[in-house]
């Protein structure tokens, strides 16, 4: 008898799992951005939650968690319950960055998340005020050499790839800034709009909008092809420093422990929404590239990125507490 009860109650449990992800969502979700409202995380999951919501006859709510990084909104995904109704809009910086970049963290962005899908990938934007008498990323090191530690870089937090941009322009050119960190994108570049901080490695889907309208001057894109969003503004290489290459990526995951079918469930809708005529134009007209993935995929590209990103922390010397 006993040994019928193992097969029986794996069966229960396996019908049980399938009929939930059937009717998943049965009731309200949300959707985690541990950035503030405005940035580049922020449109993304807007987009994503929008579409979630049309499409599964739920509301879908972007939620916002900043502060320390992105680890605060980060965290509370981690350990939140695998049900699939928290949802998170993961970033370069908590995700990719935060391992290397912090000696203890309350979580791993491996194994304590479930990965859904990417949704695209962006480029950084080196930007000044107008005011400032550079035109180009070699002007602009000479200079920062000209005055040693009087020119200041803001990003929307320690440890951003915003933040290690810079330092990855000090390390390679010798250079000495001061580094000033707000909890977002949106007060990070107001400053350097104000004339208040000299400039900024800003996202490209927030500095094209103001490129564009000529309230910051662009010297160079951190990619190694240039942007499509702004064809005019050379990459860091062809603007005087070689070997300068930075990338962001925004995707969605859920708590570790979601059921596979749930993931696959919400994946399914990504790749969807993704190839939507409507979604791709929208993303695509904020600078950024869309792009799709298996779980599988998301995982090994973060692997990478995790990886990539541990060589220029320990280049740069930079940590965080």
């Amino acid at each position: 008898m006993s040994a019928l009860r193992v097969p029986i109650a794996a069966l229960l449990c396996a019908a049980s799992t399938c009929a939930f992800a059937q009717n998943y969502p049965s009731r309200a979700a949300r959707m985690v951005v541990p950035w503030t409202a405005g940035g580049t995380a922020d449109l993304m999951a807007r987009i994503a939650s929008q579409k979630f919501s049309e499409s599964f006859g739920q509301q879908f709510v972007v939620d916002n968690r900043p502060g320390a990084g992105g680890l605060i909104g980060t965290e509370q995904v981690a350990k939140a319950a695998p049900d699939g109704l928290t949802l998170l809009l993961a970033t370069t910086a908590p995700n990719s960055v935060a391992p290397s970049l912090y000696a203890k963290l309350s979580f791993d962005p491996v194994r304590d998340f479930a990965s859904i899908s990417l949704m695209a990938t962006t480029c950084y934007v080196l930007s000044v005020h107008p005011s400032m008498p550079v035109s180009n990323a070699r002007q602009l090191v000479a200079l920062a050499k000209a005055r040693p530690g009087q020119l200041t870089f803001s990003s929307p937090g320690s440890g951003t790839p915003n933040h290690l941009s810079g330092e990855m322009l000090k390390m390679l050119t010798g250079i000495d800034m001061q580094h000033v960190p707000f909890k977002g994108s949106a007060q990070a570049i107001a400053d350097v709009i104000g004339g208040q901080i000299a400039l900024s490695f800003e996202n490209i889907v927030v500095a094209s909008p103001f490129v564009k309208s000529g309230r910051i001057k662009a010297l160079a894109v951190t990619s190694a092809k240039r942007a499509s969003a702004l064809p005019s503004v050379p990459t860091m290489a062809e603007s005087g420093v070689p070997g300068f290459e930075a990338i962001g990526w925004f995707g969605v995951v859920a708590p570790a422990a979601t059921s596979k079918d749930v993931i696959m469930k919400l994946n399914g809708e990504m790749v969807r929404m993704l190839s939507a005529p409507d979604v791709k134009e929208r993303i695509s007209s904020l600078g950024a590239e869309v792009v799709s993935t298996t779980p599988e995929g998301m995982d090994q590209f973060n692997r990478a990125q995790i990886a990539l990103w541990a060589k220029v922390v320990k280049a740069s010397g930079a940590s965080a507490e």
